[in-house]
């Protein structure tokens, strides 16, 4: 097999088959092996007759992998233990690619020299964006997993995010799997296990590619257009982020082991929040807060689990 879409799946049930729709028609060259490998993380839905559905329709083409321990990552890594391809190309359940979409993400992983790709990740609006988001902010819909750097296809100098990346299998061998301290559980909605791996490669020296041919729509759920949605979804970021990094060790100056101008930025954007007037730009600061928040609290929590160890 010399490619081997994953996509993780858990209580989405509807929306999954419409995303397995979309993959089922990928229009690939008939020289190139290709599955899709669909792993269930514990659903109690529908979800294992949808997949096994798609596995009846098209003979060869789907399979099924139920995954018992709840966590995105866990699922990742179950896939990596089981899959055949060559090329390991990923997506999630709440999203519709293009047909070409496939073919366009691996392409460039046949030759050259490049690790990895990412593709574009649009939205698809159910109503016009409140007037609160900051859209003109570089990632300002991070929430809604959007990720779009424009027409032009080049160097990645940034991890691609998790349901439009493909890497080459020798790569997760090299590297290992995702973190299972990262990524979204029943306990923690604290993502970031798709970015911590496309860092790591990052930082040490492989080559990512951005193919902005590699088109995935991505549903913008009218839930998460709420200002509550973003803010604990900046507050999650926040903390994974000390978990990836650690706690910044560059400061001269520190309260109880944590770095003092975290504390002081919060402040400052604390203030900014309060003056500022446009919505926007408003909520922008008020994001500010609560990641510095959350950055402050997991910072506490890994020094406090230090110390109890």
């Amino acid at each position: 097999m010399d490619v081997t879409v994953i996509l993780c799946t858990f209580n989405r049930c509807a929306s999954l088959a419409q995303a397995l729709n979309s993959v089922a028609v990928s229009k690939m060259p008939e020289s190139i092996g290709w599955e899709i490998l669909v792993v269930d993380n514990n659903s109690t839905d529908q979800t294992r007759a949808v997949v096994e559905d798609f596995c009846r329709t098209y003979p060869g083409r789907f399979r099924y992998l139920f995954e018992p321990q709840p966590g995105k990552s866990h699922a990742l890594n179950s896939a990596l233990r089981t899959t055949l391809g060559d090329v390991l190309a990923f997506m999630d359940d709440d999203v519709v690619v293009e047909p070409t979409w496939l073919q366009n993400l691996t392409a460039p992983l046949q030759n050259g020299p490049w690790a990895g790709t990412g593709g574009r990740i649009l939205p698809q609006w159910p109503c016009t964006p409140p007037s609160w988001i900051p859209i003109k902010e570089r990632y300002g819909l991070g929430p809604l997993v959007l990720f779009d750097l424009g027409p032009e296809a080049g160097p990645l100098a940034e991890p691609p995010f998790g349901t439009n990346m493909a890497y080459r299998r020798t790569i997760f061998d090299k590297y290992n799997g995702f973190r299972r301290d990262l990524g979204p559980n029943p306990d923690s909605e604290i993502r970031g296990e798709d970015t911590e791996f496309g860092n790591r490669l990052l930082r040490a020296g492989e080559q990512l590619w951005y193919e902005p041919s590699a088109v995935v729509h991505h549903k913008v759920p009218p839930n998460r257009l709420r200002q509550h949605y973003f803010l604990r979804w900046w507050f999650d970021k926040a903390r994974g982020d000390i978990r990836e990094l650690g706690i910044p060790q560059d400061a001269k100056w520190s309260v109880a082991g944590i770095p003092l101008y975290m504390f002081r930025r919060l402040v400052a954007w604390t203030l900014r929040w309060v003056v500022a007037i446009e919505p926007s730009r408003r909520f922008a600061c008020k994001i500010k807060v609560w990641s510095l928040a959350g950055g402050i609290l997991e910072s506490y929590r890994q020094l406090h689990a230090r110390e109890t160890n």
